[in-house]
């Protein structure tokens, strides 16, 4: 939710910036071959991290293929905060979220949520951000079936 100046927050004003920060975006895609979209790389960390860890390369290397920029919070931030320690995990969680907002795309991989990238898709939704979703093999899902699978419970 945009909040102006005194911290209320202005719907109004926050959907005019979106669409302007849209229209930018699709003005510099437009405006030549070598421009190359920023796109959030969402997919899981915690649980068995070198594999997920070894995933989410996987995955920006695939974005990187495609002609985008990939940007995976999840990745960066481990490195020197410890993602075992509430405060620091926040903190890391919050970076990311600046970040997307950065972003032309969210690209969430795999078949299941976890509890940080739940909450990246929800942001993502609230914001009215383009989401696409893709396997753990990375095969993208079309269609209201691939974002239903992300709506269950975790």
């Amino acid at each position: 939710m945009y909040r102006n100046s005194e911290g209320y927050a202005d719907p109004t004003a926050g959907r005019a910036l979106g669409k302007i920060v849209r229209e930018e975006r699709l003005s510099r895609r437009e405006a030549g071959k070598d421009y190359r979209p920023l796109v959030f790389i969402c997919s899981p960390f915690t649980g068995d991290t070198n594999a997920n860890v070894a995933a989410a390369r996987a995955y920006c290397a695939y974005a990187v293929e495609r002609g985008n920029i990939p940007i995976a919070p999840h990745l960066f931030y481990p490195q020197f905060m410890d993602d075992t320690n509430p405060k620091e995990r926040d903190l890391a969680l919050r970076f990311g979220t600046i970040l997307m907002d950065k972003c032309d795309e969210v690209w969430i991989f795999g078949n299941r949520l976890s509890l940080g990238m739940r909450s990246e898709y929800e942001r993502a939704l609230r914001k009215g951000y383009r989401i696409r979703f893709f396997t753990a093999d990375c095969m993208e899902l079309t269609g209201e079936g691939a974002a239903q699978l992300y709506r269950k419970e975790p």
